[in-house]
């Protein structure tokens, strides 16, 4: 049972699987980096230590931002929308110049653009992937 100092968690919509969507944007650019999902414990500890955790539900387990790539998310708001149903995360990210908070090595995930009847790549990978995960 969560101790008193942490009924804030009871007020977010967690889903079926108590997991809420995450989204995180860059403060400054605010571009949006990424999309992913957190637990309670994943949520709890991101309000902790102001680094960004979330949950991998392919690995079901935790998963600290830049554990392995070291593109650490440094968590300035936390923020909850209109239905308590996504959490919104003002970050900076690190490791890296320009920012990289994609596993494919590009600054956000979202770098995939439709035009002309198809999805086109529209953002340029600031560093190999090979290098990045070793």
């Amino acid at each position: 049972m969560d101790n008193p100092g942490m009924q804030w968690l009871d007020a977010v919509a967690w889903d079926a699987r108590g997991l809420v969507p995450v989204i995180a944007q860059e403060v400054g650019s605010n571009d949006v980096l990424m999309f992913a999902w957190m637990n309670r414990e994943a949520l709890a500890e991101t309000a902790r230590t102001g680094r960004a955790v979330y949950y991998s539900r392919t690995r079901g387990k935790l998963w600290f931002k830049g554990e392995e790539s070291g593109h650490v998310q440094t968590v300035h708001e936390l923020r909850l929308d209109c239905d308590n149903d996504v959490v919104l995360l003002k970050v900076t990210q690190a490791g890296h110049d320009p920012s990289i908070a994609c596993h494919t090595g590009r600054h956000s995930c979202f770098f995939q653009l439709y035009r002309d009847g198809a999805w086109q790549t529209v953002e340029p990978v600031l560093k190999d992937p090979k290098s990045i995960y070793t």
